[in-house]
């Protein structure tokens, strides 16, 4: 008899890219693969198949909108199109990026989807370009949209405490959805304790494994972005919650494949990250309608949260995974503002009148 090796999540969520990726190159042109050979060493799996989906979108709309494109099949484009492209067909493309159709549905892209589009298309001339490949490079001609701070959305800390009171209590919950509380209230709460008490990212968060906690240091590893490991320390109410959910988990026998998953699902097999942002948006949308909370919003909470009882940007950055202190100011410049406005109080040019000598 077989015996299945339990699966380690990123390993698998690893293949299951590599096997998309693959299937993809299929519908690119065939230059399209030296280009994800030379980026394979510093980028993540995950990466390069976002970088192909869009590259995909953007020789579909050569192949429907250029007159010469639209004679050859997408696989048979030459390397040689590249050069024979100019600014403006990539101008067009990003316009025809805001608002276009595909299998019967309207699909919109904002600034933030432009952008990210375009730098999908710089990387791919640069590497061809750098390469000697190619003698021009109209994509780093473009300028990026330009992109508008977004409000960020976050619990204030009332709300929070009555999220986590929902999801122990489940009071505004269906007849229906009690029965599956009466099921996985301690997971929940755990799950949710977790999110909000670390600030770690949904894939991180069911990507643990229970050999990932370690009580004695209070702390779980996780595998951040870019495929490094960290250690992210917690509080005594995470730890509480974790015991708790931790005895329980021990009575559970999982299924095949997932005996070392921490999270497990009534199927008894590791959660996916889209089941913590319905279980997320289930318990959210009883304490706010006015905020749109996922995930990521915890995530922000937290990061609010740590930035203004310390003040420190860069601790904040450490502990939420930025690579580079910018993002995470970018991401509380608000914060910021208010302690700049604080500031003006404390410093005083003269005394007061009253003052003694």
């Amino acid at each position: 008899m077989a015996v299945i090796k339990p699966n380690n999540y990123h390993e698998e969520q690893n293949k299951q890219n590599i096997l998309k990726m693959r299937a993809v190159l299929e519908t690119l042109p065939s230059f399209c693969k030296t280009y994800f050979r030379g980026i394979e060493e510093y980028t993540s799996t995950r990466t390069r198949l976002a970088y192909a989906y869009d590259l995909r979108l953007f020789f579909e709309f050569l192949h429907e909108k250029n007159a010469v494109c639209a004679k050859m099949e997408i696989r048979d484009f030459p390397l040689s199109l590249l050069d024979q492209l100019t600014r403006l067909d990539i101008e067009e493309y990003l316009e025809y990026m805001t608002l276009y159709e595909k299998d019967g549905k309207d699909i919109t892209n904002d600034e933030r989807g432009k952008a990210r589009k375009l730098s999908a298309l710089r990387s791919f001339y640069n590497y061809f370009y750098q390469s000697e490949m190619i003698r021009n490079n109209p994509a780093s001609l473009v300028s990026t949209p330009k992109l508008h701070e977004k409000e960020i959305i976050r619990l204030e800390p009332n709300e929070v405490a009555i999220l986590l009171d929902q999801v122990e209590d489940g009071t505004k919950l269906t007849p229906k959805e009690l029965e599956y509380h009466k099921k996985t209230k301690v997971r929940d709460v755990a799950l949710l304790t977790l999110l909000l008490g670390t600030g770690i990212r949904v894939s991180e968060c069911v990507g643990l494994d229970v050999k990932d906690v370690d009580f004695e240091a209070d702390g779980i590893r996780i595998r951040r972005k870019g495929g490094y490991e960290a250690t992210v320390y917690f509080g005594e109410e995470v730890e509480t919650a974790l015991l708790d959910y931790m005895e329980q988990r021990e009575h559970i026998i999982p299924a095949e494949g997932h005996e070392e998953a921490l999270f497990l699902s009534l199927q008894n097999r590791r959660m996916a990250v889209r089941s913590v942002e319905n279980l997320v948006k289930k318990y959210a949308s009883r304490v706010t309608t006015l905020k749109k909370i996922t995930p990521h919003k915890l995530r922000s909470t937290y990061g609010t949260t740590l930035y203004r009882e310390t003040g420190d940007i860069y601790l904040v950055a450490d502990v939420l995974g930025h690579k580079d202190v910018n993002t995470t100011r970018k991401h509380y410049a608000a914060q910021t503002e208010e302690r700049r406005k604080r500031a003006a109080k404390y410093v005083h040019l003269r005394e007061n009148p009253g003052d003694s000598e």
